[in-house]
């Protein structure tokens, strides 16, 4: 990887890029969606190219021909020229202006392969690939009003790969609505007369109904309206003091996670489900949280080409339901994997046409007011966001998010065979990143293999509280026997020690704790239940 220093060499002054001819001056009203607290803030993405020519046959990245596509996409998707004003009542609308979008020319001195095979985002140096520093460290106090509403940056590898990225206000448009946008560049790019989806604003089929009602989406959205004082890890731990991994899941490591699940259940679930499931449960096992605490997954589902709202083709604002699905870590990590893929898949079941109504009459009542995501995964399916982009000439790479950020998204790349696969990014502390990491081997791996680990690195066995005599449930055999115990021996993975001495089933202080704390040698890899009781 090279350093940051030498990623991006020269970059020109931002400049203004407005509509190459006239556009209507007027105000636009944006939907209930699009003005929500959350979405106050700049997405960065990125998509990478690399060279179609061979030999001494490289072409020029075609940077100029993109800043004068820019221009002509304004002229369709004008809006995004302007700049946002709220109104006295707090709603957002857009000033037709034509001020433009910024623009950045920039060169990199090193070539596309420098970066790394595969190419995932984001990696340390990605930052520089961006026209500015627009990551929120508070989501609810980013300015928004009357600045650009779009930053781009085409960035040249010596190889003559090049790397475009876009940072747009999420409160005019969604992942999708980006990706369209980008589409229109690259459509005007390589020499079409106009984008061949051409944009819709209609953001009024996105308002909140007269009178409202928010009792379908309520009881789901509850724990992130009411999390004001968050307890979270995830959220107190600086973003910076974090590490980004990615994992990939190709076929064969699918078919895996498939053969874990009940033979209707793998027929029904997506790849996205049951994948979110998978990340999900192997997160939490990774958390410190309590075995009573609620753990939520968020998982953004597009409205496009759904009945529901009637969003047509080339509308570019927000436009995304919210499936959510809720357990305790403990009956989350204590269960199977198909009972996690089941929850997810009974969230999405909920997404009905009232709860998105709802969801959007919510939103509305919320204005000014942000949601608080403690305790709170999002998992983000962009593999067809940016992706096949064609600008004439270049092969497209790969896609994504060129900051760290604590959703997981799932992008498409290669993986070391050359083959299609998955890349979920993960945002961790350290330590926590390790324990992950353990817990998602361990639970694709096969019985034979977890045996052989365990008999290899070493599993503590240890007097534990039986939780079952706490909870009231079925009785262990020797309290069946009349006989008044407690303590059991149980088999126990390194890592999960701290949680079980936190939520009190383990005894403390204990004088053995220490000699069983994570760290080399030695090492096991965790499966799931963390603790087994012997009869």
């Amino acid at each position: 990887m090279a350093s940051r220093s030498r990623l991006v060499a020269r970059r020109s002054k931002p400049e203004l890029v407005a509509p190459s001819r006239p556009t209507p001056h007027e105000t636009k009203l944006l939907s209930d969606l699009d003005d929500f607290r959350n979405h106050y803030e700049y997405t960065p993405l990125v998509a990478f190219f690399r060279s179609s020519g061979s030999g001494n046959d490289v072409p020029s990245p075609p940077t100029m021909t993109i800043r004068t596509a820019i221009g002509e996409a304004l002229v369709y998707y004008y809006p995004l020229a302007g700049r946002l004003r709220e109104l006295p009542c707090g709603k957002l609308v857009v000033d037709c202006t034509e001020e433009g979008v910024v623009f950045v020319a920039a060169e990199a001195d090193l070539r596309l392969a420098d970066l790394g095979q595969p190419l995932l985002l984001p990696f340390p140096c990605s930052g520089e690939l961006l026209v500015c520093d627009n990551a929120r460290s508070d989501s609810l106090h980013v300015a928004v009003v009357d600045k650009p509403l779009i930053f781009m940056q085409v960035t040249e590898f010596k190889c003559g790969g090049f790397a475009i990225a876009m940072q747009g206000n999420h409160c005019v448009a969604d992942g999708f609505g980006a990706s369209q946008f980008m589409n229109a560049i690259a459509d005007l790019a390589r020499g079409e007369p106009r984008p061949l989806v051409l944009p819709v604003w209609e953001r009024h089929l996105v308002m909140a109904r007269a009178p409202p009602s928010v009792a379908a989406a309520y009881p789901a959205f509850k724990p992130l309206i009411d999390g004001a004082s968050s307890n979270d890890v995830m959220l107190s731990t600086p973003l910076d003091t974090m590490v980004t991994r990615h994992f990939l899941f190709g076929r064969r490591e699918m078919a895996a996670l498939r053969r874990l699940l009940p033979a209707r259940l793998g027929r029904r679930c997506t790849d996205f489900q049951l994948l979110a499931a998978t990340l999900w449960r192997c997160r939490t096992a990774a958390l410190p949280y309590a075995p009573h605490r609620r753990v939520h997954a968020y998982l953004p589902l597009s409205m496009r080409g759904r009945r529901w709202l009637h969003i047509p083709e080339g509308y570019y604002g927000n436009a995304l339901a919210y499936s959510i699905a809720d357990a305790s870590a403990g009956d989350l990590c204590g269960g199977t994997l198909g009972q996690t893929v089941e929850q997810v898949c009974e969230a999405r079941l909920q997404v009905t046409g009232e709860y998105v109504r709802s969801t959007v009459d919510l939103m509305a009542s919320l204005r000014g007011r942000g949601m608080v995501f403690d305790g709170v995964y999002v998992v983000s399916d962009l593999r067809r966001l940016f992706a096949e982009l064609d600008f004439g000439c270049g092969e497209w790479v790969v896609s994504g998010m060129a900051q760290p950020m604590l959703a997981t998204f799932l992008v498409r790349c290669r993986n070391a065979d050359g083959e299609d696969a998955v890349a979920a990014s993960m945002l961790l502390p350290p330590p926590v990143m390790e324990r992950f990491a353990e817990e998602l081997a361990g639970l694709m791996m096969s019985k034979e293999e977890y045996e052989d680990e365990r008999v290899h690195h070493g599993v503590a066995s240890l007097h534990v509280r039986d939780p079952r005599c706490a909870a009231g449930d079925a009785q262990p055999r020797a309290q069946q026997a009349k006989v008044p115990v407690q303590y059991g021996c149980a088999c126990v993975e390194h890592s999960t020690l701290d949680q079980l001495v936190g939520s009190c089933l383990i005894p403390s202080p204990t004088p053995w704790l220490t000699l069983f704390r994570p760290g080399p040698p030695p090492r096991v890899r965790i499966a799931s239940p963390a603790v087994r009781w012997f009869a």
